[in-house]
């Protein structure tokens, strides 16, 4: 034996070699997916602004890469595993190459961003440029197809090849890095957040705006380029990886045809000795319904199956405007925003993930122990979510919107005008949101409305004067909107610690559910129950997910931007406590579904193991 396991390791891309290179290959492509899946979500509010539309269609976009995915995923999942699976993952990788550089491309055709000129035709000619996001929809789409391959085939792969007791390990390794990625696609952001969208070609001093400033808009169009060269870079190490690899003995002598006579294709048969014959496309696809069925028949697998849809639903939602709810409900840039999600709440969730794989290695949980596990984390972090509740902060107060001219009382949407008769002469157009800060504390929607007659500065050290409506001290106004109250920054940090902690808890049941996936499934079918779990949550959760939260968010929205030519444009001003109560309402509603569905989940695999 050891004879034979040494010949075997001296080979030319032999087992030991190979296996690990396609770990580390396949690694850099989770950690390249990651990386530009993030800096999407990362982007939400730049591409908002940068393109003037509401937060429905920002989710329309954002559920463009589950499109992708849906167009292929089931026959990428099913005919794949029968072909070169690392060739597939290679070619994956360069159409998410295409389409993250092809998101970047309106940048350099919509041209530089500035205020609308006096004349409505060049004003509307320039907004007509601003439908270009089809551009960032199309792109992601492309991302999507592009991705389909990675995970199925990938993880199939490690599985068919890796010992039994070295497989879980792989695999949270392998998802712990896709975890890490998001990491540097938040950072990423972050950083490009902080860089003026049309840096290199304006005079930065005559900027009248700071990365603070709701108005900002990043250079979005900069981190799609680097990610895009990642992700072109990931696709070649699978060009030199082998179809198939021989398997350990341990393997060898499971799958002897003895103890596989309930298979009909072994991974051995299907992969090993297979591994140099034509595939019939006939054949495949005439077995394709039949094996579907075959699939969906194990109840274990079906009740995953809609536990992780009603899961993903809430997750996808969270991720997906996270930022922009710490930017509106906490007045934080989106810099910041980004930059927290990467450096706390993103490593919480991989350190989650991978103790959760070693847990599971090393006390070799069964199907019972490993349901037991996710059902106690979720329940935990369903509990912990409900503190969520606590944290709230009320509305910044604007003139005319949240509070009245004066200051002194609330006003609800329905009373709420822009005109007061500190501006009535004014003759203001309720249009042109250009935020002051008085020295009376309230942000009015703009110098106009704020009654100023004069200023001085210029830049971002502008100082409007004589403004009427600023009833306290010397009548003036600085530019942008005024500072967040004390009590909304002191409650923020508890917000940050409670979302570390639970998003640690729930994420620990994340690789022991996903190894019952495997575990719960005969072999010959894990490529297709891999891809088709990925084609029903994206369907189900990926796709809805982010267009009706968006959707859910525009509800909650008190001033509407308008276009210059008509039409409505991006939300100026939310109504944080409706923002925030909503959201949380949402998520804590998905969670107890999903806690509901686990239980019948936990008492199936229960029921399976015992028989």
């Amino acid at each position: 034996m050891q004879h034979l396991t040494k010949r075997w390791c001296m080979k030319p891309l032999s087992f030991c070699v190979s296996l690990q290179m396609f770990l580390v290959a396949l690694s850099f492509a989770y950690f390249a997916k990651a990386l530009s899946g993030s800096y999407m979500k990362s982007t939400i509010t730049q591409l908002e602004r940068r393109f003037d539309i509401p937060s429905y269609l920002i989710g329309v976009i954002d559920g463009s890469f589950e499109i992708g995915n849906l167009l292929v995923i089931a026959f990428v999942s099913y005919f794949g595993a029968k072909l070169h699976r690392p060739k597939i993952i290679a070619i994956g990788c360069l159409l998410m190459s295409l389409g993250t550089f092809l998101i970047a491309l309106p940048h350099f055709i919509i041209g530089r961003l500035f205020p609308c000129p006096r004349m409505p035709s060049s004003c509307c000619e320039h907004e007509s440029m601003l439908s270009m996001w089809i551009y960032v929809f199309l792109g992601n789409i492309l991302r999507g197809i592009g991705e389909t391959p990675v995970q199925p085939l990938g993880i199939s792969y490690i599985d068919d090849y890796a010992l039994e007791e070295n497989a879980a390990f792989y695999i949270g390794c392998v998802q712990t890095i896709s975890v890490i990625g998001p990491v540097f696609g938040y950072l990423l952001g972050s950083v490009c957040a902080k860089i003026y969208v049309d840096i290199g070609f304006v005079n930065m001093e005559s900027i009248s705006i700071t990365p603070g400033d709701a108005r900002w808009v990043g250079a979005w169009w900069l981190g799609y380029l680097i990610a895009g060269l990642i992700t072109l870079l990931s696709a070649v190490p699978f060009w030199f990886l082998p179809k198939s690899l021989p398997l350990p003995e341990r393997r060898l002598a499971k799958y002897s045809p003895e103890r596989t006579s309930f298979i009909k294709d072994s991974p051995l048969l299907e992969h090993k000795y297979q591994a140099d014959e034509p595939a019939n496309f006939l054949e495949m696809a005439k077995d394709f319904l039949p094996t579907l069925r075959s699939l969906l028949g194990n109840p274990v697998y079906f009740l995953y199956l809609c536990i992780t849809i009603i899961q993903f639903n809430s997750l996808i939602g969270m991720v997906t405007y996270k930022p922009k709810y710490i930017e509106q409900h906490y007045g934080q840039s989106a810099s910041k925003a980004n930059f927290l999600m990467g450096v706390i709440n993103i490593p919480a969730v991989a350190l989650g993930m991978f103790s959760g794989g070693v847990i599971m290695k090393k006390f070799k949980l069964s199907i019972m122990g490993a349901a037991k596990f996710a059902l106690g984390t979720s329940l935990l972090g369903y509990f912990l979510s409900l503190f969520f509740f606590a944290m709230g902060c009320e509305n910044a107060s604007v003139a005319g919107i949240t509070r009245s001219y004066t200051g002194m009382e609330s006003l609800y949407k329905v009373d709420s005008s822009l005109l007061a008769s500190c501006n009535a002469d004014c003759q203001c157009p309720e249009t042109n949101w250009d935020p002051v800060c008085g020295e009376n504390g309230l942000t009015y929607f703009s110098p106009c409305l704020a009654g100023c007659r004069t200023s001085h500065g210029s830049g971002i050290d502008t100082v409007f004067e004589q403004c009427s409506c600023v009833a306290v001290g010397n009548h003036t106004a600085s530019a942008g909107q005024c500072n967040y109250r004390d009590s909304c920054h002191r409650v923020f940090p508890y917000f940050l610690a409670l979302s570390v902690i639970t998003s640690f808890i729930i994420s620990l049941g994340g690789t022991p559910g996903y190894m019952l996936l495997i575990i719960c499934i005969r072999p010959q079918l894990k490529s297709l129950a891999l891809g088709f779990h990925t084609l029903t949550t994206r369907t189900l959760a990926g796709i809805p997910a982010p267009i009706y939260f968006g959707a859910i968010i525009d509800t909650t929205c008190l001033k509407w931007g308008q276009k210059k030519c008509g039409g409505r444009g991006a939300c100026r001003i939310y109504n944080t406590t409706a923002y925030s109560n909503t959201t949380n309402l949402y998520f804590c509603l998905f969670k107890n579904t999903g806690f509901q569905n686990k239980k019948l989940f936990f008492f199936s695999s229960s029921y399976i193991y015992i028989h």
